[in-house]
């Protein structure tokens, strides 16, 4: 098969040729239709993570079940599907069930194993999932990884109907998926963006309001803010929480390191939480909700073998949505 491959890291990806994948088992091997692009794609080939290698990228992928291991059940030849992208070890689905992104043994498919960018990818049976009914392939590439992370986010934020949401930096998949799920939940959704164009597309897609990113401080007061972006954006993020707010983050897209005001965090009592992908309960929940009509926002449709200008869309932010590969 051929595919993107990363032979080093830090490196640099090359289009070549791979062994087609083999099942074992419990796997499945998925001829893919279309995979999209996550910050992940970047940041492998800057060692951050390492993965192992050589390596194949993508998080997110649809498709149609090219063969399957001999204790496979729930999926056969020919079944058009996603893949999960939350791996998680039996053991712990099962001690932890909805916490199992918690466990010891939790990975990233597309990170710790090799992921979607190539004609075929194999992944655990029980990551693979019939594909939302009446939703296109690039749709079904898209909402993976993102959704399911906003989706657990959202979760563990306690984000409930009538409550004010603040989605920092709605560039991104994750931030996109956020103010998809936020408007589905009830919500009061405001946005924050540097980018006016980009402020104005999430007003269309159902934003309340939508703020200046670079702006000292946002006329606003949340009950929920969902941060992906880090130190350029943390003082205002923490600001613009009311008392017993709850700012939920998954990473840090400007940094890793962030200043925390003590008085401010125990005089207004505010929750500070982590969070990870998801479990899944959750991925089962967000497929649910794309098949039911959940909004899924795809930014631009890349042929796989453009991989390079789909890599340097996402890596210069001008994107809004999910960047998708059709293979």
């Amino acid at each position: 098969m051929y595919a993107w491959i990363l032979d080093e890291s830090p490196g640099s990806y090359r289009w070549g040729e791979m062994p087609d994948p083999e099942p074992g088992p419990d796997d499945v091997v998925v001829s893919v239709v279309a995979s999209a692009l996550n910050h992940m794609d970047l940041w492998l080939t800057r060692g951050m993570p390492k993965p192992p290698l050589p390596h194949i990228p993508g998080c997110d992928v649809a498709g149609i079940v090219h063969a399957v291991g001999v204790a496979v059940t729930n999926v056969a030849v020919g079944d058009e599907v996603v893949v999960n992208p939350g791996v998680s070890p039996v053991d712990e689905i099962i001690a932890l069930g909805n916490d199992s992104p918690m466990g010891a043994g939790f990975g990233i498919w597309g990170e710790h194993d090799r992921g979607g960018h190539a004609n075929f990818a194999i992944a655990p049976a029980r990551n693979i999932v019939k594909r939302p009914a009446d939703r296109t392939w690039e749709e079904c590439a898209a909402y993976p990884l993102c959704y399911l992370t906003a989706w657990r986010m959202l979760r563990r934020a306690r984000l409930g109907a009538g409550d004010t949401l603040l989605v920092v930096g709605v560039g991104g998949g994750v931030a996109s998926a956020a103010l998809a799920l936020g408007k589905a939940i009830g919500a009061h959704v405001s946005v924050t963006s540097r980018d006016s164009a980009k402020r104005a597309r999430a007003l269309e897609l159902g934003a309340d309001a939508a703020f200046d990113s670079a702006d000292a401080k946002w006329p606003i007061s949340a009950d929920v803010v969902v941060e992906s972006v880090g130190p350029a954006t943390w003082d205002q993020s923490v600001r613009a929480l009311k008392s017993g707010g709850r700012l939920v983050l998954c990473g840090g897209t400007s940094g890793t390191s962030v200043e925390l005001n003590l008085p401010r965090l125990f005089f207004k009592q505010i929750e500070i939480i982590g969070s990870t992908m998801g479990s899944y309960q959750e991925f089962a929940e967000v497929t649910e909700m794309v098949a039911n009509g959940l909004p899924v926002v795809v930014d631009e449709i890349f042929p796989l073998t453009d991989y390079p200008a789909a890599l340097a869309r996402l890596e210069d932010g001008s994107q809004l949505g999910k960047i998708v590969l059709s293979h």
